[in-house]
C-alpha cells in the first residue's frame, strides 16, 4: 500500500533508475530550490550527493538518483535547467562511457566465532579496514552500488552490521570533450 500524499502515475512504459548531475553555483538556497523542484511536483529522491567540484568558480555538482520513464525524467532535466544557477544537467542512464561509484562505512559487531570468515569476505571484497579499537571494526569499502549491495548480503549473512552511504557519484568522459 503507498502511504505517498502524491498520486502515483500510471504508464504501461518502464520505470527506470536515473542518476542525474546538476552542476550549480555554490551559493546559499541553490540546493533548496533543486529538491523544491523535486518534491513539488512528486518526484522522489533515491540518493543525493553535493559537494564543490570547482573551487575557482564556486561550482557544485549535485548528484541526484532518481526512478522514472526516460519522459519524466526529461521533463525533470528540462525543468532543471529553467533554475537559474544551474549550468548544466546530465543523465547518466545511457552513457556507456559514464563511471559510477559509491563509499559505504560498515561497523562489523564481530566476535571470535565470526571474525574470521567476515574478515574473509572483507578481503574478497577489498574493503578497508578503517578502525580497529576496542572492539570496534569498521570498513570501508568504495565500488558501484550493486557490488555494495552484494558486500551488504554476503556479510549481514555472518554478523550483524551498521551502514552509512554516500549515495552514488558520477563522471563521464563526455563531458571533457
Amino acid at each position: 500500500m503507498n502511504k505517498s500524499v502524491y498520486s502515483s502515475q500510471t504508464t504501461d512504459k518502464p520505470s527506470k533508475r536515473h542518476l542525474i548531475t546538476v552542476l550549480v553555483d555554490n551559493e546559499p538556497g541553490v540546493l533548496a530550490r533543486v529538491v523544491g523542484m523535486f518534491s513539488g511536483r512528486g518526484y522522489n529522491i533515491d540518493s543525493l550527493n553535493v559537494a564543490e567540484v570547482v573551487t575557482n568558480d564556486h561550482l557544485s555538482c549535485i548528484t541526484i538518483v532518481t526512478h522514472g520513464t526516460d519522459e519524466v525524467v526529461d521533463l525533470i532535466r528540462k525543468q532543471l535547467n529553467t533554475i537559474v544557477p544551474v549550468h548544466s544537467v546530465n543523465d547518466f542512464q545511457d552513457q556507456e562511457s559514464a563511471v559510477e561509484a559509491e563509499v559505504a562505512l560498515v561497523y562489523l559487531y564481530l566476535e571470535e566465532n565470526n571474525k574470521k570468515e567476515s574478515y574473509k569476505i572483507c578481503d574478497i571484497y577489498r574493503a578497508r579496514k578503517i578502525e580497529n579499537e576496542n572492539n570496534t571494526t569498521i570498513f570501508e569499502i568504495a565500488g558501484t552500488s550493486e557490488r555494495i549491495d552484494s558486500f551488504i548480503s554476503d556479510i549481514e549473512k555472518i554478523c550483524k552490521i551498521e551502514i552509512v552511504r554516500s549515495g552514488p557519484i558520477a563522471i563521464s568522459s563526455l563531458l571533457r570533450e
